[in-house]
This record gives C-alpha cells, sequence and structure tokens, in this order.
C-alpha cells in the first residue's frame, strides 16, 4: 500500500512538474496571442496569394515575425521573473540570437528571456542593500543595461547558432515525419495530454514556435491543427447527446455549442472522465483528422485561439481547397470520434450515473490518491472575508472565463456585490480578500501563487455544485461579519511610537511609491538602509508600486499618513507603521531598534 501511494505521489509530482514548465512556455505566448492572430491575418490578408493582395502592408508580416513576436515572448517571459525589469533584460539578451539567426527566435526568446529575468533578479538581491543613498537610479539603469549587452552578445555568438542547428533540427524531423505520414500518431499523446491540462505546455510551447517557423517558408503549417481540432470533442458530445444518459445527455447539446463554436475544450473533458474508455474515441478521431489533414495537405496561417471552428477558419489560407481540407479533416475526427463513443456507450451497462455524482466521485478519488482531503466551499470560506473571487486556469482564457461568467450571473442573482474575474494562475496576486477558484489539478500551484487567499477546487468549471455552496456562504457572511471592521479599526496605529506591530515576525521592510513621489520613496529607502548599516543589521529593503506589495504579516510597511490609509483600504494582513516624516533618522532608529 505504501509503495502505490509512493508511487502514486512521485507521478503526481513528475505531472506537477510538466504542467509547470509548460505553464512557463505557454504563460509567455498566450498573453501576447493577439499579436500572433494579428501576423496570421496579416498574412492571410495581404501576401501576393493572400485575399487582399497589397505589396506595401505586405512588408509588415516579416518584421513582424522576426522581431515583434519574438521580443513580446522575450519580455514576457523576463516580466513573469523579475517584473517590468526582468522583461527589458529579457528583451535586450533577445536582441542577440534574433540577429546572430537567420529564423524566427522563438526557442531563442523563450529560453533567453526567462534568463534575462533571473539574472537581473539575482543582481538586485545581492547589489541593492548595499547601494549609497542617491546612487539608486544609476545603478539600475546602468546594470540592466549592462547585464542586457552582455546576454545579448552571449545570444549572438553561442546560444544564437545552437537555437539555430537544434531548431533546423527539429523542423528537419518534423518535415519527414510529415513526409512519411507518420504526424497522426502525435495525437495518441496530445488528446489524452489535452484531458490532464498539458494542452497549453503542448499546443503554445511546442506546436506553436515550430508552426510559425514552418508557415514562415511555406505559408502555412498542419502543426497549427493537431491540439485546436475540435472535431474529437464535438463526436464525443454528440454521442452522448444521442445515446447517453441522464444529466449528461441532457447537458451534451450545450455543451457542443460552447465547444465547436466558442472553442472551450475543457466542456467535454468531463464526459471522457466518466467513461476512460472514450479516451480511444478522441485518439481515434485525433488521428483520423490529422491524417487526413496530412493527406490534403491542409494547415493554417497562425494558431487559432480559441480552438473553435470560427477561429481555424479565420486562420485558412485562401483558396477553396484549402478550406475544404481543413473541414473535411474536422468531420473525419468528428465522425470516428462519434462512432466508437456510440459503441461504448451503447454497450455500457452499468447504472445511471448523474454528470455530477461521476465528478465529485473522480474528485474524492483524486484526493485519495493525493493524500489530502477536499473540503467543501463551506468549511474553507468559513475562515476569511471575501470581496472579490478570481477563477484561474492555466492560460487565464476559456474555461476559467465560462466559470466565472457562470457564477458571475449567482452572485448577482444573489445581490451580492463581490467582483467575479478570471486570469491565469501566474497572474494571480495574494490579495486580502481574495477567494481563488481552480481546478483540482491546478490547486497546488495556485495555493503557492496565493497563500493567503481562500481556495476552492472543482472538478469542472462549468458544472460544479461548489458554486451553490459559495453563495451560500457569502450571503451567510453578509450577516455574521457586519461588526467585524470596527474591531479591525481598534488594532491599527494612530501614528504613534506605541506601533501596534509585531517585530517578531518582520522580515521586510518597503517603501511606497506611486504617483508623482518616486523619488521621495528612494531617498526613504536609502535613509532607512542607511540607518539600518549604523546598526548593524541586516533585512531585506524595497521600493514598490501598491499593486506590488505582498500581503504577508512578514512585510512591515512604512508610509505616510495618507499612503497608509490607501492601503490599508487594500491589504489586510501585512503591517503598517505611519512616518510622519519619512526622512526622519531618529525614527528610524527607533524602528530599527525594535526589529529582530
Amino acid at each position: 500500500m505504501e509503495a502505490t501511494a509512493n508511487n502514486s505521489k512521485k507521478k503526481t509530482s513528475l505531472k506537477t512538474r510538466v504542467q509547470r514548465l509548460g505553464s512557463a512556455l505557454s504563460n509567455m505566448v498566450l498573453p501576447n496571442i493577439g499579436a500572433f492572430i494579428a501576423w496570421g491575418l496579416m498574412t492571410a490578408l495581404f501576401i501576393p496569394t493572400g485575399w487582399l493582395p497589397n505589396a506595401d502592408l505586405a512588408k509588415i508580416g516579416t518584421p513582424m515575425v522576426t522581431y515583434l513576436l519574438p521580443l513580446l515572448i522575450a519580455y514576457s517571459g523576463g516580466k513573469a521573473i523579475a517584473g517590468h525589469r526582468g522583461g527589458v533584460v529579457g528583451a535586450i539578451a533577445t536582441m542577440g540570437v534574433i540577429v546572430g539567426a537567420n529564423i524566427p527566435m522563438f526557442i531563442g526568446a523563450m529560453a533567453l528571456g526567462p534568463l534575462g529575468g533571473w539574472c537581473i533578479k539575482k543582481w538586485d538581491d545581492k547589489v541593492q542593500p548595499h547601494i549609497r543613498q542617491g546612487f539608486e537610479m544609476l545603478v539600475n539603469n546602468f546594470s540592466a543595461g549592462i547585464i542586457g549587452m552582455i546576454l545579448a552578445i552571449i545570444g549572438f555568438y553561442a546560444i544564437g547558432p545552437v537555437v539555430s542547428t537544434v531548431s533546423g533540427w527539429l523542423a528537419t524531423g518534423v518535415d519527414y515525419i510529415i513526409s512519411i505520414h507518420l504526424i497522426p500518431l502525435a495525437n495518441i499523446f496530445i488528446e489524452p495530454a489535452k484531458i490532464l491540462f498539458l494542452n497549453n505546455a503542448i499546443n503554445q510551447g511546442i506546436l506553436t514556435p515550430l508552426g510559425i517557423q514552418a508557415a514562415a517558408k511555406a505559408g502555412k503549417s498542419i502543426l497549427f491543427l493537431l491540439e485546436p481540432n475540435p472535431g474529437p470533442g464535438l463526436g464525443v458530445l454528440l454521442a452522448f447527446a444521442l445515446f447517453g444518459k441522464g444529466n449528461a445527455k441532457s447537458s451534451a447539446p450545450g455543451a457542443i455549442i460552447i465547444q465547436f463554436l466558442g472553442g472551450i475544450h475543457e466542456i467535454y473533458f468531463p464526459y471522457i472522465l466518466m467513461k476512460p474508455m472514450l479516451f480511444l474515441s478522441v485518439i481515434a478521431g485525433g488521428v483520423t483528422g490529422t491524417f487526413t489533414f496530412n493527406m490534403l495537405g491542409a494547415g493554417l496561417k497562425a494558431s487559432p485561439s480559441p480552438g473553435s471552428i470560427i477561429s481555424i477558419l479565420l486562420m485558412t489560407p485562401k483558396g477553396l481547397g484549402n478550406f475544404v481540407s481543413v473541414l473535411l479533416g474536422v468531420t473525419a475526427a468528428a465522425v470516428v470520434s462519434f462512432l466508437i463513443s456510440m459503441v461504448i456507450l451503447r454497450r455500457d451497462k452499468t447504472p445511471e450515473v448523474s454528470l455530477e455524482d461521476s465528478q465529485a466521485q473522480l474528485q474524492s478519488m483524486k484526493s485519495d490518491a493525493k493524500g489530502t482531503s477536499t473540503k467543501d466551499a463551506k468549511a474553507i470560506l468559513a475562515g476569511g472575508e471575501v470581496n472579490k473571487i478570481i477563477f484561474a486556469c492555466d492560460a487565464g482564457m476559456g474555461s476559467s472565463a465560462m466559470g466565472a461568467s457562470i457564477l458571475r450571473d449567482k452572485v448577482k442573482k444573489a445581490g451580492l456585490d463581490q467582483s467575479v474575474t478570471n486570469t491565469a494562475i501566474s497572474n494571480l496576486k495574494d490579495e486580502p480578500g481574495l477567494l481563488v477558484v481552480t481546478q483540482e489539478e491546478l490547486a497546488d500551484r495556485a495555493l503557492k501563487q496565493t497563500p493567503n487567499a481562500v481556495h476552492v477546487a472543482v472538478e469542472n468549471f462549468l458544472n460544479s455544485p461548489k458554486y451553490d455552496e459559495i453563495i451560500t456562504s457569502l450571503k451567510t457572511k453578509d450577516v455574521t461579519t457586519t461588526e467585524q471592521p470596527a474591531a479591525a479599526k481598534a488594532q491599527t496605529t494612530d501614528g504613534t511610537t506605541d506601533y501596534a506591530v509585531d517585530f517578531s515576525q518582520v522580515e521586510e521592510v518597503n517603501f511606497v511609491h506611486h504617483d508623482q513621489n518616486v523619488g521621495s520613496a528612494t531617498m526613504a529607502m536609502a535613509t532607512f538602509r542607511s540607518a539600518l548599516r549604523k546598526a548593524g543589521k541586516e533585512i531585506t529593503v524595497r521600493n514598490v508600486a501598491v499593486n506590488e506589495l505582498n500581503d504577508r504579516p512578514q512585510v512591515l510597511v512604512l508610509a505616510s499618513k495618507e499612503t497608509a490609509k490607501r492601503i490599508k483600504s487594500q491589504f489586510g494582513d501585512l503591517q503598517i507603521i505611519v512616518v510622519a516624516n519619512l526622512l526622519d533618522d531618529a525614527e528610524y532608529a527607533k524602528i530599527i531598534s525594535k526589529l529582530k
């Protein structure tokens, strides 16, 4: 038993690591998907064989794919690690590999963007505490420029040629696999991976960069069709609509519209998980669709996002033959998936099980395998105030947007005033009063990103009984917590030296800049650091914007009265001391004397 549990944990850990790597790759592409679509449309419309040939406008396409798209990817990768500063250094570094190569350098951007962010982050951690007062801006600007320059040179001479060679090998390998008609076998792995929430890792992290490289040469690529093909999922949902049982049968027609026209593939995942034999349906459908695409020479100009039939047709190159080949591939995938699903469902003699019961059972099994127990929404919400609800998924699009829309409607009907939005897990910020709703598979990552938030994990964003529990809990809190704000106010500081602060928890001191007071916050930070050195103590000191604050009791904010009011209205866990004069050495000496 123990060996089985350990093996399960190892598998879960490996899967989590793969998801995180895939998320890191896709999070560099997905925020910039609009730019990719713009490039695809520009190419489809204005090249000589496009819908509206225009020699002048066609010139925009090559600089976009050569410079704009890789630099956006690099900036996003660097920003994820070290904010705007990391994004700038990552973009500078990537210019080296762009100029040092003769192909679109997407893989190089995915490598050097995060590397640039990591380098400047390590530099800041080591050097910033020792910068003398008044030299902060000089050191920060020149360090970013110098580190970016060094990485760009390394990229030009070392990384660029290596990535070009590797990209060439990969492209040659893909071309060879396509030429011997083996590319359909990729769907044996792609279809199950989609249902395990690795779709963004595969599509945006691997297929899209290779597809853009191929499309830049040939004008289209089959790689853009492998993962977004809606045919396999459509076949499964059609089979449930005709031969399913209970709620699964009645909900399938609506799911077809959302999946096929809306491009939200996640909606059919629970139907597959209800009947694991249906993995055979989507695999066979995916292989058939890709085989048809390959035989007919189908391909798209750019990656469709989301994977709806509408997006796919918009990215299809001009020409009747191109549209026919794409539609035949989608149709073939749907037909094969439907026929196999029909056989499986008609042969199924098990008692009728509702879709909700299947989801609850699966969630319980997953929790047992992980060695954890899943609390219901009521128990989780019992602990804290909630004024904002965010649905978080891997990409921050698609399924989380649909889930947010469903709960937003319930919140509105219940007469509650909480905002309900959606985002990618990597963009979550640990704010006070935050409730994060995420899928079971992604719950661990969301918890690490926002440890102080309230978390609810659901199996399916589009149909979860926990939404009603959330509404019930929020309505209850409206009645039971009306007197809590007064108590909270009684615990705040009034600006005197009798600090209402637990100094034993403080690990970091923050000064806050906003609007036009960037300079004063920088001077205050330098003054405090100077006082720290005199006292012989070491502690992290940062100058941040309000939205960059970490809402933790380990963070102590030194701020003016007005700034403190603003912070108190937005954050509940960090500690604040109101300082009348931000350049007062004596005041800082008193505070430092209490630090551990």
